[in-house]
């Protein structure tokens, strides 16, 4: 009997590391420029910083090329697969964990499950992030990295082994927790909603015959989109702090953001004040960030239903 539930749990765990690794990898190639725009902004470009999203957009493509805009992205896909596998299943195995705690009809342990997985998911992943940030960073003509394994060897050489491939995640592990915990706990409770009070509109029968439903896709984006929202509101200002320490050491005017989380939130406040500097690249967020969302957790979702994970959800179950 052991032996067939370790089994089954061995398979579960890999069919989610399956679905959540499609699911991130699909999410963050659908928003790649907008992604590499985000970047260019939020660390002051001296070629964009002028500059908004559409003349971000056009001054790529013209001074560059079309590829250019999914500069970093293949950095991105090394980094995501293992990222999002990790995070999606990290958290469906968190939520048994803390399924009860809080009560019955409590959603809160969807949150701490939620920023448990993103921990658990950005402190594997880490470096990856960096180094996509860094190649995203260049301007076509000014490159100071030739690809993954020469920016990887160039920054743990030249700026402190390791620690100069985590630098930024302090703030990163800071906005992990209301970012991912916002994000599950938001999209299940969206969820769980619209399963209570528009089942008709939001939802269909399980293939699988149990008595339970499942989201449509439109309604499964919906819900995504606003949990990406939400999620990024919170916590936009560390991400931003997260890319300036990550791209400091690459211009000697900004060595000072690669000191420390706090000093480097001081100075971005101080030279750029909140909107152009805290919440500077937020609107492109707005653009990338929903659909991202949106999209990953609906291909997530539909990934577990191919892959049979996913039984559907009884509306006695959803209070």
């Amino acid at each position: 009997m052991a032996l067939k539930q370790n089994n089954s749990d061995l398979i579960f765990i890999s069919k989610s590391l399956i679905a959540g690794g499609i699911a991130g990898m699909v999410s963050k190639t659908t928003v790649a420029p907008l992604d590499r725009i985000k970047i260019l902004l939020q660390a002051h470009n001296r070629h964009h910083a002028s500059h908004g999203v559409y003349n971000s957009l056009r001054h790529i493509v013209e001074n560059e090329s079309v590829f250019a805009l999914y500069k970093g992205n293949g950095a991105q896909m090394v980094r995501i697969f293992p990222y999002a596998a990790t995070q999606f299943t990290a958290f469906e195995l968190y939520k048994r964990f803390f399924d009860g705690i809080f009560g019955p009809t409590s959603h809160l342990d969807k949150f701490f499950a939620g920023s448990c997985a993103g921990l658990t998911a950005v402190a594997l992943t880490y470096p990856l992030d960096t180094i996509r940030a860094r190649l995203a960073f260049q301007i076509t003509g000014e490159h100071i990295y030739t690809g993954i394994a020469h920016a990887a060897a160039t920054i743990f050489k030249e700026e402190g082994g390791a620690r100069g491939l985590y630098r930024g995640f302090l703030p990163t592990l800071m906005g992990m927790v209301p970012y991912a915990g916002l994000s599950f706990y938001c999209f299940e409770y969206l969820k769980y909603g619209c399963m209570k009070y528009f089942p008709n509109l939001t939802c269909k029968p399980c293939k699988k015959n149990t008595g339970g439903l499942v989201l449509m896709v439109p309604a499964k984006l919906i819900c995504g989109g606003l949990a990406g929202a939400v999620a990024q509101s919170v916590s936009y200002p560390l991400d931003v702090t997260r890319r300036r320490m990550q791209l400091a050491l690459m211009n000697p005017a900004t060595k000072h953001f690669a000191t420390g989380m706090v000093s480097t939130l001081v100075h971005v406040y101080k030279e750029h004040g909140i909107v152009n500097g805290l919440y500077r690249g937020m609107s492109i967020n707005y653009m990338r960030a929903i659909p991202m969302v949106a999209v990953s957790f609906s291909t997530y979702e539909l990934c577990k239903q191919m892959l049979n994970l996913d039984t559907g959800l009884e509306l006695k179950s959803s209070a």
